[in-house]
């Protein structure tokens, strides 16, 4: 009976390390790719260094972010992009 529960044991614990930690890693990483592939001219974004401005360009693998009040333009790679919102009304006018 002991010679069973070995295995049995070692399965569970690898089981249970890929739905905590494997899967929802790999479900956080393709919700990203979703949406930096869907990043459009307008939106608000925030880098992986926590800057925030309006896409101005979107290319291949870089978007340009115009920040301040200055207009500073700013290009970044697409993997430094951390999170998106829509524009807000008052910006759009």
């Amino acid at each position: 009976m002991e010679l069973y529960t070995l295995p049995l044991l070692m399965l569970v614990m690898f089981g249970s390390l890929y739905f905590f930690t494997i899967r929802p890693e790999n479900k956080r990483k393709k919700e990203a790719d979703k949406m930096r592939s869907e990043l459009a001219v307008g939106d608000v974004a925030t880098t992986i260094g926590g800057l925030v401005g309006t896409v101005c360009a979107v290319k291949e693998r870089t978007v340009v972010l115009e920040t301040g009040a200055d207009r500073v333009r700013v290009e970044f790679l697409k993997d430094a992009i951390s999170g998106r919102t829509a524009p807000t009304a008052d910006k759009a006018q």
